[in-house]
């Protein structure tokens, strides 16, 4: 639901077409329950995961998160931290856990609001209701915005889309190892840990 204080029109209807909506009012929506990303302009409302995407997600997060502090690499960031990854109109993008270099972190210092710019690794874990557009709308959108990877993780296959760029990316199956390369240098999992 769009803040009526913002005094906005909903995303559908016609008007909202000509009025969109910015990183800053994205931040002032009110805190009812609900979860937004914006994407040129238009608020999208996210309903919560379910239950089996948030084991995913925190499995893979918990396990990066280790990894990123043991040797001090940067930062990983939980679901529904805000990345503004355009602007004019404004996108802010929020996967379900993101890192963050150490050597980005000097350059922007830890900052309160959304995050200027895309992480260097970007993690999206697939729910029932995403569509395969949807899906590749994200890969396109972080992968233009700079991230240097994404990880599309897709608890039905049990399967992880490594993903470059558009052209390289590398589908893994149960027993092959994830790997962080030159992005989360020394990372590893085996792929069937991630899953129930």
């Amino acid at each position: 639901m769009v803040d009526t204080q913002l005094d906005q029109p909903t995303p559908t209807s016609k008007a909202a077409q000509h009025h969109l909506l910015t990183a800053d009012d994205l931040a002032k929506q009110p805190n009812n329950n609900s979860r937004y990303e914006l994407v040129k302009g238009v608020l999208r409302e996210m309903p919560p995961a379910g239950f089996e995407h948030g084991i995913c997600a925190a499995e893979i997060g918990s396990r990066l998160n280790v990894h990123v502090k043991t040797h001090q690499l940067g930062y990983v960031c939980g679901a529904e931290t805000g990345f503004k990854i355009a602007q004019d109109p404004d996108t802010v993008r929020a996967p379900d856990a993101a890192f963050v270099c150490q050597a980005s972190i000097e350059r922007q210092g830890i900052v309160r609001g959304y995050w200027e710019g895309a992480p260097d690794l970007a993690i999206e874990v697939i729910s029932p209701g995403d569509t395969y557009a949807e899906v590749a709308e994200k890969v396109e959108e972080w992968l233009t915005a700079g991230c240097r990877m994404v990880w599309i993780i897709n608890p039905r296959r049990e399967t992880v889309e490594v993903y470059r760029s558009n052209e390289d990316f590398t589908v893994l199956c149960a027993t092959d190892i994830l790997d962080g390369g030159d992005v989360v240098e020394g990372f590893q999992c085996q792929v069937q840990d991630i899953f129930v």
